[in-house]
C-alpha cells in the first residue's frame, strides 16, 4: 500500500500527503543506518514530506535527512526548524534576527540543499519582538533561501497578532503553525483550530499517538509500559499518577473501541487526526518497518459518525488532560511570579 498527495497545504497551494515523516528520533534513538532505511522506505511508500529540526540531536538529525534526500531533493517538501538552543551558548537560540540568519545557514549546510521548503519557529521567544521574527523571515523568503515559514506550538492569540502584524506591516503572513493533536490532546480544538482556518493556516499536527499512550500497550489491569520517553520524563507516563488515571481510563477506552469495530488504536488515532477539516498533515515518528506500513495502512482509514461521535463521548471535544501535553511552557503561567500578585 502507498500514500497519496491529496491534501493541500493551507492557503499554500502547495500539495502535500496526509502523512509527514518525523524525525525528532533519528541521530538520538535511532542510529544513522536505521534511519536512512526509514527515510528510503518512507519515500519509496509515497511520502513525501520530511518534518526536521536543528535542535534534534543537535543537527544530526539533519545531517542524516541531508544524506537521504540526495539525489530525491526535489520530491520532497522539506521542512525544518530554527529556535532550540545548539550547543553550550545561550546566545545560539530563539527567534532573534542575529540567531535566525545563522541558523538557517546551519541547517542549509546540514540538509545539504539551498533552500528549505518550510522553516518553522519551534516554540515562541517571549524575549523576541514577533515582529522582528516575521520580517527576518520574510526576508529569506525574498532571498529564495526558504519558500515558506510557519510556527510550532504558539497559542492562539500569538498567532491572531501574527497576522495582524503581517497585515499591518505589509508582511507574509505564517502559512503553517506545528502541535500536538490526538485523540488524548484535544485542547487546541477550542481556539488554535478555528483561528488556523479562519486565517487559511496549513496544520501539521504531531503526536498522533500521545507519545505511546495511544500505542495499544496502556490498559487498565497491564503492567506500565517501559519506553524512552517514559525513562525521560516519568512524570507523564506514571499510570499510578492520580492525574493519569483519566488519561488511562480514555486510553483503554478508546483501545476497546478501536477493537469492537475491526481496527486497531493506531488505526482510530492516525483516522481520528485525519479527520479534522483543519489538519494539512499529520508527523509520525516511525521507529521501524513495521511502524511505518501501520502508520500509511491506517491513513487510508475512513471513521463512520458513530465511532467519531463514541470518541466525543470518551473524551470531550476540546480536552485537555495535562497542560505539557501542549508541547509548550504556557510563558503567563510560569515562572510563578507572572501569576501572583505581590503588592
Amino acid at each position: 500500500m502507498t500514500i497519496e498527495v491529496d491534501r493541500v497545504l493551507g492557503r499554500t497551494g502547495v500539495r502535500i500527503t496526509p502523512l509527514t515523516l518525523g524525525t525528532m528520533n533519528f541521530g538520538r534513538w535511532q542510529e544513522e543506518g536505521e534511519s536512512l532505511r526509514i527515510i528510503s522506505s518512507a519515500l519509496d511508500l509515497g511520502v513525501s514530506a520530511i518534518d526536521t529540526a536543528d535542535v534534534y540531536a543537535q543537527g544530526v538529525s539533519e545531517e542524516i535527512v541531508g544524506k537521504a534526500l540526495t539525489g530525491r531533493r526535489d520530491d520532497v517538501f522539506l521542512a525544518t526548524k530554527f529556535h532550540g538552543q545548539i550547543g553550550t551558548d545561550p546566545r545560539h537560540a530563539g527567534n532573534s534576527r542575529r540567531w535566525i540568519t545563522r541558523a538557517v545557514e546551519d541547517s542549509l549546510r546540514r540538509l545539504r540543499t539551498d533552500y528549505i521548503d518550510l522553516y518553522q519557529a519551534h516554540r515562541p521567544d517571549p524575549d523576541t519582538s514577533l515582529l522582528e521574527m516575521l520580517q527576518s523571515l520574510n526576508d529569506l523568503i525574498r532571498q529564495g533561501k526558504i519558500r515558506y515559514y510557519g510556527t510550532s506550538a504558539f497559542p492562539a492569540h500569538l498567532q491572531v497578532e501574527a497576522h495582524w502584524l503581517a497585515e499591518k506591516y505589509g508582511l507574509v503572513a505564517p502559512h503553517t503553525e506545528q502541535l500536538p493533536y490526538s485523540l488524548l490532546v484535544r485542547g487546541v480544538e477550542r481556539e488554535v483550530f478555528p483561528v488556523a482556518r479562519k486565517y487559511g493556516v496549513g496544520v501539521l499536527s504531531y503526536g498522533p499517538l500521545a507519545a505511546g499512550w495511544l500505542s495499544g500497550n496502556y490498559r487498565l489491569g497491564a503492567q506500565q509500559p517501559e519506553s524512552a520517553r517514559a525513562e525521560l520524563i516519568p512524570g507523564r507516563f506514571d499510570v499510578s499518577a492520580e492525574r493519569n488515571q483519566r488519561k488511562l481510563v480514555a486510553a483503554d477506552a478508546l483501545a476497546q473501541l478501536a477493537e469492537d469495530n475491526g481496527l486497531t488504536l493506531v488505526d482510530l488515532s492516525i483516522g481520528f487526526a485525519l479527520n479534522h477539516p483543519a489538519i494539512s498533515s499529520v508527523i509520525i515518528g516511525p521507529r521501524t518497518q513495521e511502524h511505518l506500513e501501520a502508520y500509511v495502512k491506517a491513513a487510508a482509514v475512513q471513521l463512520s459518525d458513530q465511532i467519531l461521535d463514541r470518541i466525543d463521548e470518551i473524551v470531550d471535544p476540546g480536552t485537555q488532560f495535562s497542560e505539557r501535553d501542549t508541547g509548550r511552557d504556557t510563558p503567563s503561567l510560569t515562572p510563578a511570579e507572572l501569576r501572583r500578585d505581590h503588592r
